[in-house]
């Protein structure tokens, strides 16, 4: 797990960027504090940072390049079929220098060229220079576990694993303002798109092959093998789909076992950790596991079901107590890290408990992505309630007047399920694009258009806006099922908003997080599989729920799932009202930034301090986030006086 960087030049206007590449490298330092290095020949540069996970020897340092000295790679990942990818090379004559991953995917590009990838069971992003050719080879794992930017113009191609090390390089800061209508309505930018103009995410199982002359050659080289009829037609009973996943799953634990160093596996108490936990305690006698604990939000506190797994899988358990002081007092640490607008709030959670666990490992599992294949949020309910309708929906629907009325609130039993019965209701009435839209945002395109500033709405091109999201959007059909959402949640809210989470709050702590869930066996079956096989009446993610059910404490089918939600109305009202009232929302300081409308700034902080907020927190903070961002990329010289707004108002709590 590392962190890479480089350009590619195509003219001499564009070899003046190469003089970035140390900042650049040294921006993404976090991803890789055990070494870093660099690469630079004629119009070539190419930058690592080192997070020393499998031979901790100098010979697993990056760049490396091939014997011939044709060949540089730059590799930020980890491939888990890489020893027997190894062997067989061997077999064919081929010699190591080193015991990595990273030797065996340059080889494997050197003898078979681009079409290895399908061959490597794992995550990453990657780039290869071929010296003798004068081309660089870029690419993105399957899921998009591993993030990988990219900027191109006449002068030159850059890429990177974040964007503060594209910013180094000198990229321009031109906003994309259909990005930022989309980060308001979603919490979170979906690729290919980022907030800046220019600077695109390489689509996860997507390749560019670049070539002196500037010209690029992309292709998708990967996506999920989903096809109805072929579902139709599958003659495994619900028992032998079962026994497959079981063994699907545990081989893909075990492959994720492999570390020359310290590891572990996040356990929240949820269904998902506690299987891998279970599958990983098998093959690691005195597995150390780790969870969160909310000492002041009780109803959140999932730490008794972690325990009971734990105690059954004789793991080393720790488990980190949080209270709100703890979370506050880390907040800067997130929102200074952040480098593209991102208000998923729970990354608070992820970023603690990856710096309380880097403290005792270095590698870590977890149980990412079994939601978006298997149904298993709410609104996966919603949907199949929507599709199979009975009494009760129609009487949730029947009472739409009362949920528009009634208190809304994620942080209450109640209130949020007023909430999910005034969405579920409004979800009856749409068409399945625009239910799948409505149930995946936490603001409507209308309310997300009114929160910009006339100058701001002019510069949010309605055509490009549509066609990104119809590209979201283009798997859901009105005769589909829903597998169809599922799929489209492959697209959307793994990669763009759960990866990313992981993935930036995992490499701001320097640990790496590895999910079994998204081996592409596990993934490549579980959709082959009927929608009965997954959710029901009774039921969300169902298969996965029955499959392991000899392997878990009969305690954890016997109550909701209740996520996490961090306090952000508490803080908004106390802690963080200075920093809300007096900065980054103050009526002067929009009004000088011009992108957001003054007046629906106003009626929000005023609904904010009301009696009845309702959910309106959520969208205070992915202003707040958006804030913080601009004054730290946007506004020369203003990071120092967001740091000390956030200290400020630390100091008058």
């Amino acid at each position: 797990m590392c962190g890479i960087t480089g350009l590619f030049a195509f003219t001499d206007s564009g070899r003046s960027s190469l003089a970035g590449l140390q900042a650049a490298t040294d921006a993404i330092v976090s991803r890789g504090p055990d070494s870093q290095g660099h690469y630079v020949y004629d119009a070539v540069g190419l930058g690592f940072r080192r997070l020393a996970i499998l031979d901790l020897s100098p010979c697993g340092n990056q760049p490396m390049t091939d014997e011939s000295g044709r060949y540089t790679i730059v590799f930020n990942g980890e491939i888990f079929n890489f020893r027997e990818l190894r062997a067989k090379l061997q077999r064919k004559g081929y010699t190591f220098k080193s015991h990595t991953d990273t030797e065996v995917i340059l080889k494997l590009y050197i003898t078979e060229g681009r079409g290895f990838l399908k061959k490597l069971n794992g995550f990453f992003g990657l780039a290869i220079y071929d010296k003798e050719e004068n081309t660089l080879f870029i690419a993105r794992d399957r899921m998009g576990v591993k993030p990988l930017l990219v900027y191109r113009d006449e002068d030159k191609l850059m890429f990177a694993s974040e964007m503060k090390s594209l910013l180094a390089l000198g990229v321009p800061r031109k906003l994309d303002y259909v990005a930022l209508s989309h980060y308001l309505q979603l919490n979170y930018i979906p690729g290919p798109a980022t907030i800046f103009k220019g600077v695109k995410k390489l689509l996860p199982g997507h390749y560019m092959f670049i070539r002196p002359d500037g010209k690029v050659v992309r292709k998708r080289w990967y996506k999920i093998p989903y096809d109805p009829k072929k579902v139709a037609k599958n003659r495994l009973s619900y028992e032998q789909q079962q026994a497959k996943l079981v063994e699907l799953l545990d081989a893909a634990v075990a492959r994720r076992l492999v570390a020359d160093v310290p590891l572990g596996a996040f356990l929240s108490g949820g269904i998902d950790s506690s299987v891998v936990t279970a599958l990983a305690a098998k093959h690691t006698p005195h597995l150390n596991t780790f969870s969160v604990g909310f000492a002041d939000e009780p109803f959140f506190d999932e730490t008794k079901y972690a325990n009971l797994v734990a105690k059954m899988h004789k793991t080393n358990h720790t488990v980190f107590s949080l209270t709100n002081n703890d979370m506050y007092e880390h907040l800067y640490h997130v929102l200074d890290y952040i480098d593209e607008p991102f208000a998923d709030s729970s990354a608070l959670a992820v970023s603690i408990l990856s710096q309380r666990t880097r403290e005792k490992v270095t590698v870590a599992l977890s149980g990412d992505g079994a939601d978006e294949m298997f149904a298993g949020y709410n609104k996966h309910m919603g949907e199949w309630q929507v599709r199979n309708p009975d009494w009760k929906a129609e009487a949730v629907t029947g009472l739409n007047l009362l949920w528009d009325v009634l208190p809304k609130s994620r942080n209450s039993y109640l209130g949020n399920k007023v909430r999910q019965f005034q969405r579920f209701s409004r979800g009856m009435l749409a068409g399945p694009k625009d239910r799948y839209w409505d149930w995946a945002t936490f603001v409507s395109e209308k309310d997300a258009r009114n929160l910009l500033s006339p100058d701001s709405r002019r510069k949010v091109s309605k055509k490009l806006a549509d066609k990104r999201r119809r590209d979201i959007l283009e798997h859901i059909h009105a005769d589909g099922d829903l597998n169809e959402v599922l799929l489209t949640d492959m697209k959307l809210v793994l990669p763009y908003d759960m990866n990313t989470k992981v993935d930036l709050m995992s490499m701001a702590n320097s640990l790496e997080v590895r999910s079994p869930f998204l081996d592409y066996k596990v993934v490549n079956f579980a959709f082959s599989l009927p929608v009965e096989s997954k959710i029901d009446a009774r039921m969300k993610k169902k298969i996965v729920q029955d499959a392991f059910r000899p392997m878990l404490p009969e305690e954890l089918y016997k109550r909701p799932k209740h996520g996490f939600e961090v306090p952000l109305l508490k803080w908004f009202r106390n802690e963080l009202r200075p920093l809300i009232e007096d900065d980054l929302l103050k009526d002067e300081f929009i009004e000088a930034q011009g992108l957001f409308s003054v007046d629906s700034v106003r009626e929000l902080k005023q609904q904010l301090f009301s009696r009845n907020p309702g959910d309106v927190h959520a969208r205070i903070w992915a202003l707040i986030v958006f804030q913080h961002w601009w004054k730290r990329y946007m506004m020369p010289g203003a990071a120092a006086e967001a740091r000390t707004s956030l200290a400020t108002s630390a100091s008058q709590s």
